[in-house]
């Protein structure tokens, strides 16, 4: 039986629509390792699914083509292998051979898995691959083919933007990003595990809404539990994940690193320059595609303030599980079972938690829309920040929301396992906040005060008169 497909509505639709069509679909899809791209399809397509072929990473043509050879064998149910083709055109005229006899009344799905690990240096598969598709594969009406890969920015370039026979060859595009809070919840109910917004929220923080990450939970564990088993103890999957997690999407991915571990130190964000100086690397092409390449696999994130250009981006990590390995696993001392009991009582995590949940917040910002009564209304979010002169106060806000219907909503993010309490002193800094940023954007719009916290707000005389809105963490799932 094939499992339940968790969200994902938008996909499932795209595929529907392509195996409906009457004429041959290239499909393709990315989204980074263990987001469940093979699960969707094999899943989907499970009574449709003919011939299915799965890169193997670093390793030549040879081991490819005898990889390629017994993914043949197996579709043909065949007990004697194929002969190893020779080279890719010779495998494409076996491949076209084969499925000659599958395509009749129903269509066929063909996946090519790993895609960009197949195209090894000097193989010509990708050429191959080209003219398969133009000569013979996109005269099929009945087929399907589906190429999927982890590396994002391969398939972009090699795939999408492709100059030689592959151009403007694809007929549609996935990009598979993590789940929502909403699905990661739907997903682990779905596996019968019954945990509350508060776990599931702090389970997020840590690790994303990756399936194959959150398929390691198994029922009645805490997320405190869940956590030390996968990152402290001698065997946790997520404990050597990430060394794995970058070479598997990037050639020479060293440099990849160096940028996502300078911006772990800085979880207030850094603008291009700042992170080019940090990590020695030098202005031009070739640090524009890291940047790039890291952004469109979904790991860092520029964020524009207010009333600025791209020019003075901000870039900020906003994955989940990097953040966390590099802040409490990488080079640190204290492993094994019920370290992450201990971190959760000091200080590191009051501060980590805080940044953490402010990115999660970023990532549901049609959620907070929603909440907020303003989901149909146009708005552009952004930070901003005021670096005092001499004798000034400067201010600092993660979220505001500028909104079309001439208000703008400044957005404060609180983390805290209890309802939150504005004190003399924090009431103090919100009204110099909004002071501040009235003063130096000059802005005509009405200013909301907003809070988007846990469990809410409790009410007290610093709270009435000066907080307009709240969202809780609830009406983000």
């Amino acid at each position: 039986m094939p499992e339940t497909i968790i969200g994902r509505d938008a996909e499932k639709k795209i595929l529907k629509d392509m195996l409906d069509s009457k004429e041959a679909e290239l499909i393709a899809i990315f989204g980074r390792r263990r987001v469940g791209k093979t699960f969707l399809i094999r899943n989907y397509y499970q009574q449709r699914l003919v011939f299915e072929c799965t890169g193997i990473h670093e390793t030549g043509l040879a081991e490819q083509l005898l990889n390629f050879s017994r993914a043949l064998q197996q579709a043909m149910k065949s007990v004697i292998p194929p002969a190893t083709p020779h080279n890719w055109i010779q495998a494409f005229i076996f491949l076209s051979d084969f499925l000659q006899t599958k395509l009749k009344e129903q269509p066929a799905v063909v996946l090519f898995d790993e895609f960009p690990w197949i195209h090894t240096p000097k193989s010509g598969f990708l050429t191959a691959f080209g003219h398969w598709w133009n000569t013979w594969a996109s005269r099929q009406p009945q087929l399907k083919v589906v190429i999927c890969g982890s590396a994002a920015s391969w398939m972009i370039e090699n795939v999408l933007h492709n100059r030689g026979g592959l151009h403007n060859r694809i007929s549609r595009t996935i990009q598979l990003f993590p789940f929502s809070l909403k699905e990661s919840e739907a997903y682990l109910v779905s596996r019968g595990i019954g945990l509350d917004h508060y776990q599931i929220l702090q389970l997020y923080m840590a690790m994303g809404g990756i399936p194959q990450y959150l398929k390691q939970v198994d029922k009645g564990e805490s997320t405190n539990q869940v956590i030390d088993k996968l990152f402290f103890e001698r065997n946790g999957m997520l404990k050597t994940e990430f060394n794995v997690l970058y070479r598997s999407l990037f050639n020479n991915a060293s440099h990849h690193e160096a940028i996502v571990r300078q911006l772990a130190k800085k979880a207030k964000g850094m603008s291009r320059t700042e992170v080019i100086e940090a990590c020695g690397l030098t202005t031009g092409g070739t640090t524009t595609r890291l940047f790039e390449e890291l952004e469109q696999s979904g790991f860092i994130s520029q964020h524009i303030p207010f009333e600025k250009t791209s020019r003075d981006g901000i870039y900020k990590l906003s994955d989940e599980y990097s953040l966390f390995y590099l802040k409490f696993i990488d080079r640190a001392r204290a492993t094994g079972a019920g370290t992450w009991h201990k971190i959760v009582e000091g200080q590191s995590y009051n501060s980590w938690s805080g940044y953490a949940f402010e990115a999660v917040c970023q990532k549901h910002l049609q959620q907070i829309k929603k909440a907020l009564g303003i989901a149909a209304v146009y708005t552009e979010a952004s930070g901003w920040r005021y670096n005092a002169k001499k004798g000034e106060a400067g201010a600092q806000i993660d979220l505001l929301i500028d909104r079309q219907d001439h208000c703008i909503n400044i957005c404060e993010m609180k983390f805290s396992g209890e309802e939150f309490v504005i004190d003399k002193k924090y009431a103090a800094e919100l009204d110099s906040k909004v002071k501040i940023f009235k003063e130096q954007t000059r802005t005509k719009k009405t200013i909301f005060p907003t809070m988007i916290t846990t469990y809410g707000i409790k009410q007290n005389i610093y709270y009435t008169g000066r907080i307009i809105s709240e969202v809780k963490m609830g009406d983000m799932f």
